[in-house]
């Protein structure tokens, strides 16, 4: 099975490759709107969304049976969803309120499958379960200055310089880096057994 990564996100594509998946990647460039009024049901939108757009984009072009995976990953708070920081400041407003509080990372995926003259669609998420040290000013401004927050929901990556600030993790520790690996693998096994 040939498999297309509808994201740019580096992190995704070392999960898929440490998994030992041999993929390509095609990022969508579609406008995120989600109707979704829950983190679950935004990811699982978005993530559907970016399948289907690098779908009806290369499906005329494939010869052999594929599959696209698109994914959208959200940090959310008390029901507030936090993506990615539009300045420096945001990231500080954003790392302040994670900061000593449990906060809930939601990745949705995406998989769109033509096997044979078949098509097969499923949409699923993740939710992990994430619990901050206390951080001081000093220290958030000093992680903010790195430029790491800024491409990554919740200004923060967890596989970076700021791991040193995380207490707990309850759930799939990939899926806050940005791709629930396990879950995606049982997921297309399934798929191909159908």
């Amino acid at each position: 099975m040939k498999y297309i990564l509808a994201s740019a996100s580096p992190r995704r594509r070392e999960l898929l490759s440490q998994a030992g998946f041999s993929f390509e990647v095609c990022p969508s460039d579609a406008e995120e709107k989600s109707g979704g009024s829950s983190p679950a049901e935004i990811v699982e939108d978005l993530a559907a969304l970016k399948a289907r757009d690098i779908f009806e984009k290369c499906q005329a072009s494939q010869t052999e049976d594929f599959t696209v995976i698109g994914a959208d990953t959200v940090v959310a708070y008390n029901g507030e969803i936090l993506g990615k920081p539009a300045d420096e400041d945001e990231a500080l407003d954003m790392l302040s309120m994670l900061a000593d509080r449990t906060h809930q990372v939601y990745t949705g995926v995406c998989l769109i499958a033509v096997k044979g003259k078949k098509k097969y669609m499923r949409t699923f998420h993740e939710c992990t379960l994430v619990t901050l040290y206390p951080v001081t000013r000093g220290e958030l401004l000093s992680y903010i200055r790195t430029g790491d927050p800024l491409d990554k929901a919740g200004a923060y990556g967890i596989q970076g310089p700021f791991a040193v600030h995380v207490k707990e993790i309850r759930g799939d520790y990939n899926n806050v880096v940005g791709l629930p690996i396990a879950r995606l693998y049982h997921e297309l096994r399934e798929l191909e057994a159908l």
